[in-house]
């Protein structure tokens, strides 16, 4: 609580934050919805999006430049969990089944967009008018680096003591400790980053919004860039077109964990490495 309260005063004094969603204006700054999940409100702000040229590992498509989020919005401060997948969807379509507080996996992106619209239909979620979708790109970016500029919202070096994935792999000179769980945890079972979100590295992928652009970063809009209007590489599935998923998982390596790292799957596939977190907009009374 202490370092959300200081996060949220904060906010005032960095960013460039809506009147209309300053923090307390909606409620407190991490709520729980009818569901018992718990969203962090994230600030608005502007951040330099993608990686520097001097950062190891990366990859070329991770083009740096300026994005501003013009609007403040909640996210999840947990990726979602099979529980709360469970009492939406109805099923639980996870390989890891280890206990509802573990993250849902092997969630097809079109599923995660619905469980998003189910949610925002349920009767006490329109009451309070919170509607619910997947976070975009930038969103998620933003939301994870939490104001920091390293590879990682913790630093520098990854090992997998500070976050879900394979240890074998560590980034950073000094990067020890090759712990491999070889599966999913239970969410929060790691530090979060500044802004109360956990597992924003590692555990599962997290599906955004966007499709698919090697090239979007190239001359993408400044304000809330939203991703391309279609897909520009084709899954194979018929009109299919790739998604992306931010924020690596319980397989990957430590560079692919990387605030920056971008990844596609197919929307249509589902792999128990991919999951998701949710955002939200409260409506403004």
């Amino acid at each position: 609580m202490t370092i959300l309260l200081r996060v949220c005063l904060g906010s005032i004094a960095l960013f460039a934050t809506s009147p209309a969603l300053l923090c307390g204006q909606d409620g407190d700054k991490v709520i729980t919805n009818s569901l018992g999940m718990k969203l962090a409100r994230i600030p608005a702000g502007k951040f330099k999006m993608g990686s520097p040229a001097t950062e190891a590992e990366r990859d070329a498509e991770e083009v740096q430049h300026e994005v501003a989020i013009t609007r403040a919005f909640y996210l999840g401060v947990y990726e979602v969990t099979q529980g709360q997948y469970e009492k939406v969807a109805g099923k639980n379509p996870s390989f890891f089944k280890l206990g509802p507080d573990h993250p849902v996996e092997q969630v097809r992106w079109n599923d995660a967009n619905a469980f998003c619209k189910s949610l925002s239909d349920l009767p006490a979620e329109k009451k309070a008018g919170r509607s619910y979708r997947l976070p975009t790109e930038a969103e998620w970016e933003y939301a994870c680096r939490a104001g920091t500029t390293s590879p990682f919202s913790f630093g520098y070096v990854a090992t997998a003591k500070q976050a879900n994935f394979n240890g074998k792999f560590p980034y950073g000179d000094k990067a020890l400790s090759p712990i491999n769980l070889e599966k999913t945890a239970k969410v929060g079972s790691y530090a979060p980053n500044a802004w109360g979100l956990y597992d924003m590295h590692g555990n599962v992928a997290e599906w955004c919004s966007d499709f698919y652009d090697p090239d979007y970063y190239k001359d993408s809009p400044r304000d809330d860039p939203a991703g391309p209007a279609k897909g520009v590489l084709k899954t194979g599935f018929g009109a299919e077109y790739f998604r992306v998923l931010r924020g690596g998982s319980w397989l990957d390596e430590g560079r692919g964990c990387r605030s920056a790292y971008r990844f596609r799957l197919q929307p249509v596939e589902a792999y128990r490495i991919a999951g998701f977190r949710v955002a939200c907009v409260i409506a403004e009374k």
